[in-house]
């Protein structure tokens, strides 16, 4: 509820510094004197729009703030602490505008934006009357006060978020599904090179393998010539191989004399040359007989290698990266089978939420429809009491192509004031005064399921006057039992229903206007009463009348 407010050059008013209590308060004063001023002041903390004009003129600035007693409403609480603005049980909503238009908004003291406030705000008070805060006029706000009424407020709520559900599910599915024509294309790619890197089954280090014997056995014949050639230097060749030599010299050497230490390791060293060149000659004779020449295995060496090395290039690879394209090849094959399955799994998935989404919504409807004709019935009684004993009121829910968010219907309140008349929206048909009336009686109604702690009505007594006053002070009376309720009246019935009672002044002093607001006490109440009743000039009569209005109420 609203505690206190604060108002600092606005308008005509210089400073002005109030506190409220529930109930309700009354809020009167002569025309002209500002009785509108809180409640525009208050629709500024609200988020409401703003120029240059409102602030007082020579002042650099208007300030206004109102403070909130949040303790009975966690949903306010809970508000504040997700977007960590939360302070106590209070929030305290500010509003600061400049000579030159500018605004700044704060919550809690933190800088906020303009949505922030009107989003909590909206939370806090609702103002009717003729000003741009007028939720009866929104169709979600109907619908909200409907669900409301029949309690059906959690059940919209799972219905919203099923929805949600539901929607992030089918996007997730129309994603996929749109994505599969080029999944299906690539699958078909993938599964291709698959099998192909899979019939070439390389296996790790065979390239290298093949390609030592390939060399291997393109160089045969040429090895075994030279292994011949050589065996001949070393001791085949009939005139002038090693062997020979190395004898020749070794007989030479072993016949001169004095033989000498030299000359014996002289003639160690050429015998040791004639056995290694010996050995070796046999060493290459052996090498020559395992060597054999194998046209097929070298044709079917090479026809590998080609095959390895064409298939490298047609997917431009190195031949060694082959093995790694393989697993690449394999895994993103898998994934991609995969994510059809998952299409199935997900379409399931998104099905059953839809079910869930209607069934939810199907219960919803069902109960706003029986939900309906009883506040219907109900808001009708209130509104003949009202002044308006021909007006019938209607609620529409009117069904979506589809399911949406918040049911399977759109709600709107309909409205026929006068006989013959046919029902139209209550946005387009009811005056100021009318939409007054109709949103006090539906107030009254739904009091007891409302969740916002704080009523304004500004002139909700335009074009009524006599027992239909008396019948709308008692109905906000009773409305602010519940709560709290702020109503701007000039009707005297009305006024004497409140709980408490301020009036609006204006007084001009050193040449400048301001306006000021006192809490009336007994007499002074009396007073106000008697002028709203008989005028300035008051007489016994008008006081004794007003003392018995008073009175009155005081025995209800």
């Amino acid at each position: 509820m609203l505690t206190s407010i604060a108002i600092s050059n606005f308008a005509i008013v210089e400073s002005l510094d109030l506190e409220f209590k529930t109930g309700m308060t009354v809020i009167s004063g002569e025309t002209g004197a500002g009785k509108s001023i809180m409640v525009d002041a208050l629709s500024l903390c609200l988020g409401g729009r703003t120029d240059a004009g409102v602030v007082r003129h020579g002042e650099k600035r208007a300030d206004i703030s109102a403070t909130f007693d949040i303790q009975a409403y966690p949903h306010v609480h809970d508000w504040l602490e997700e977007r960590e603005l939360d302070q106590d049980q209070h929030c305290i909503l500010r509003r600061v505008i400049s000579k030159e238009g500018r605004s700044k908004a704060y919550i809690n003291g933190r800088p906020c934006t303009l949505g922030d406030l009107k989003e909590v705000g909206s939370h806090l008070v609702d103002i009717h009357g003729q000003h741009e805060h007028q939720s009866l006029l929104k169709k979600s706000a109907q619908r909200q006060q409907l669900d409301e009424y029949g309690q059906l407020t959690e059940l919209s709520k799972q219905v919203a978020q099923q929805y949600g559900t539901w929607k992030q599910l089918k996007e997730e599915l129309s994603a996929q599904q749109n994505r599969s024509s080029e999944q299906e294309a690539k699958i078909q790619l993938l599964a291709y090179q698959s099998q192909e890197l899979e019939q070439l089954d390389l296996k790790e280090g065979e390239i290298e393998s093949l390609e030592k014997e390939q060399a291997f056995l393109s160089n045969i014949a040429d090895s075994q010539y030279k292994a011949y050639q050589a065996s001949g230097i070393l001791a085949d060749n009939d005139e002038g191989n090693i062997c020979s030599l190395l004898n020749q010299a070794l007989q030479s050497a072993s016949q001169i004399t004095p033989a000498t230490k030299e000359l014996e390791n002289a003639l160690e060293m050429m015998n040791a040359a004639l056995i290694q060149a010996q050995e070796a000659s046999d060493s290459l004779h052996h090498y020559q007989d395992t060597l054999e020449q194998d046209p097929a295995r070298l044709t079917q060496v090479e026809e590998r290698l080609s095959h390895i090395y064409d298939t490298a290039r047609k997917h431009k690879q190195l031949p060694e990266s082959l093995l790694i394209l393989r697993e690449s090849v394999d895994a993103e094959l898998a994934e991609l089978q995969g994510s059809e399955e998952s299409i199935d799994a997900l379409k399931e998935k998104e099905e059953l939420a839809y079910e869930t989404l209607t069934a939810l919504a199907t219960n919803l409807t069902e109960q706003r429809i029986a939900t309906k004709d009883r506040l219907t019935k109900q808001v009708e009684e209130q509104l003949h009491g009202l002044g308006m004993p021909h007006a019938r009121f209607y609620i529409q829910c009117q069904p979506l192509n589809q399911v949406s968010a918040n049911g399977f219907e759109e709600v709107e309140y309909l409205i026929a004031s006068n006989p013959g008349q046919p029902a139209q929206a209550i946005r387009k048909v009811a005056s100021g005064g009318e939409l007054s009336r109709i949103s006090l009686g539906i107030q009254v109604v739904t009091a007891n399921t409302s969740v916002i702690p704080t009523l304004v009505f500004d002139e909700v007594d335009v074009g009524i006057s006599g027992g239909v006053a008396e019948v709308v002070g008692r109905m906000l009376r009773s409305v602010g039992a519940r709560g709290q309720v702020f109503c701007v009246t000039h009707l005297a019935q009305v006024a004497a229903q409140g709980n408490q009672h301020l009036r609006v002044s204006k007084q001009v002093v050193n040449e400048a206007t301001s306006s000021q607001v006192e809490q009336l006490k007994d007499t002074q109440r009396t007073q106000e009463i008697a002028r709203l009743l008989g005028g300035i000039e008051l007489t016994e009569q008008t006081l004794a009348h007003a003392r018995e209005m008073l009175g009155n109420v005081q025995l209800q």
